[in-house]
């Protein structure tokens, strides 16, 4: 689903009342994020550039309430519940599985539109890919069953070097299945990878220090709090001379080596469906 399709229906999930000719009053639309505004700039410029291609107009037609928990998963239950005593016509989670999982857990009312890579039947959004139900809809991307996919490029690209490692958050959505997938990959080459976690700046330090010392060959998974702190990683990569694969395509615009997945700003936030 392409985003003139996401958006249009996110735009009748919250304007299907407009066709009638009167007079359409402001309705709002919660952003619920589990990380900060910052990083994630880009996408938020999509997510209005593609509402208003349906023809809304944001303060015309719509408002929207942000709320970031800036990596504070423990925040997200305040902050949607203060979205919901706001009366919002719905909430959008692009991108952020803890946040989807968030609203859903506090309300069975108001509509949730979703993009996440952790399998929103596994995790209880929806109750299948087919029928839903409920009040959550949108879109499953696949990108920690990518890792073993991920690795191959990485022994591709480098031949001669004998250590890999993965950095993977402790507790993250996404973290079980990426380190399956690259398990079953690691088997299939004949490799064996180092499981590094952190869940701080100071941890992904720690982790590249780590992997420089080895002369390794690193992953990063696909977790909202990497992407968040991409910045950092790269920055790190650079320094400590590390090869490292990234699952999205914007480490890469600031200097990663290379990516290999969905395109995150129309994954994200142009698809019902992190």
């Amino acid at each position: 689903m392409r985003r003139r399709e996401f958006i249009t229906l996110l735009g009748g999930a919250t304007f299907s009342f407009a066709a009638s000719g009167q007079p359409v009053p402001v309705r709002s639309i919660g952003f619920l994020h589990a990380g900060s505004p910052e990083p994630n700039a880009n996408f938020v410029s999509e997510f209005r550039k593609g509402l208003s291609e349906t023809d809304h107009v944001e303060g015309r037609d719509f408002s929207i309430e942000f709320r970031w928990a800036a990596g504070r998963d423990d925040r997200l239950p305040e902050l949607v519940a203060d979205l919901i005593d706001k009366k919002v016509a719905l909430i959008a989670a692009p991108g952020s599985t803890q946040a989807a999982l968030a609203a859903k857990a506090a309300t069975s009312t108001t509509p949730i539109v979703f993009a996440v890579a952790a399998d929103p039947v596994a995790n209880g959004l929806v109750s299948s890919f087919n029928h839903p139900s409920g009040n959550a809809t949108g879109i499953f991307f696949i990108s920690p069953n990518l890792a073993a996919k991920r690795l191959g490029l990485l022994r591709e690209l480098l031949p001669n070097v004998t250590s890999f490692a993965a950095l993977v958050t402790r507790h993250g959505p996404l973290t079980k299945t990426s380190l399956q997938d690259l398990e079953a990959g690691a088997a299939q080459l004949s490799l064996k990878v180092e499981i590094l976690r952190a869940d701080t700046p100071a941890e992904i330090d720690a982790a590249f220090a780590k992997v420089a010392e080895r002369n390794a060959a690193l992953l990063i998974s696909p977790d909202a709090l990497f992407t968040d702190w991409r910045a950092q990683v790269v920055a790190l990569a650079t320094r400590h001379a590390v090869p490292t694969v990234y699952p999205i395509r914007e480490y890469t615009e600031i200097g990663g080596l290379m990516s290999y997945g969905a395109n995150a700003v129309d994954a994200k936030l142009s698809k019902p469906g992190q």
